[in-house]
């Protein structure tokens, strides 16, 4: 427990079981909440998971709405609730790590759910300096099928994301929210804004597509500072920490039938 910030997290392994209960507070300073780009105000959580400690790695990359959670207890969610549906059918997912719309995040990558949930959309330096050693790999987490979370101090493990070089369709398209003024998309470039800007290609950086590569012999999620941030899905046998299971492949584009919750 930290009580300056009101931490409360364990961390048990028992078994081939790592059991994580959490109030999901971070060991370290907010920023001011609610704020302009979102409403909500930081409140403790009763949060409890449970991790294989002998992760099955499949090679199956598999959608993950919330991957992983923070040695703090903090979870990792890096996709968002917020999009744009455009009169000509398109819909595109907004990233929360962009310059174009206010998600009100803090100067951790971090924002807050309606339900008072802090939760991370990227790396928190704030997280990485409270871990870390003397080597360049500081682990940060645990992924929802196992495997280790790490972040390099270096930057040395890259993406293998790209943008896209196909200019975007849509017109008369509006963002949930608040804010519903309509602008055409199409003929813009892709340039982050969406999650669907970026794409995967394989080989043109050290990880895989979901953000993880083999380190002497052991599989892991690393966290970059480039997309996808964190990982967008998992190579393992997992149980999606989401509200719903569903949701897109791991190279963008909103979940089916709508997506999660705004945050």
């Amino acid at each position: 427990m930290d009580e300056e910030y009101g931490t409360v997290v364990s961390v048990v392994v028992v078994g081939a079981t790592r059991s994580i209960d959490t109030n999901s507070l971070p060991d370290h300073a907010t920023g001011a909440f609610p704020n302009d780009g979102n409403p909500n105000t930081i409140s403790a959580q009763t949060l409890s998971y449970e991790f294989p400690t002998e992760p099955t790695f499949t090679g199956d990359a598999t959608f993950a709405r919330a991957p992983g959670i923070a040695v703090n207890g903090v979870p990792f969610e890096p996709g968002t609730g917020e999009s744009v549906s455009c009169e000509s059918g398109e819909n595109f997912r907004i990233e929360a790590l962009q310059e174009f719309f206010n998600l009100g995040l803090d100067f951790n990558n971090a924002h807050v759910q309606p339900t008072g949930k802090y939760h991370y959309h990227g790396v928190s330096q704030m997280l990485v300096d409270a871990y870390a050693a003397d080597e360049d790999l500081v682990h940060v987490g645990f992924a929802a099928d196992g495997f280790l979370m790490y972040y390099s101090k270096s930057g040395d493990y890259r993406p293998s994301y790209v943008l896209s070089a196909t200019a975007r369709s849509g017109s008369n398209c509006t963002p949930s929210g608040p804010d519903n003024t309509s602008f055409d998309l199409a003929g813009t470039s892709p340039d982050g804004t969406y999650t669907s800007d970026w794409q995967y290609s394989e080989g043109i950086g050290d990880l895989d597509e979901c953000n993880g590569t083999t380190i002497d012999g052991q599989y892991v999620y690393v966290v970059t500072g480039g997309y996808p941030y964190i990982s967008r899905c998992l190579n393992g046998e997992f149980t999606d920490l989401g509200p719903d299971g569903g949701g897109p492949p791991p190279g963008g584009g909103p979940p089916p039938g709508g997506g999660p919750p705004p945050g």
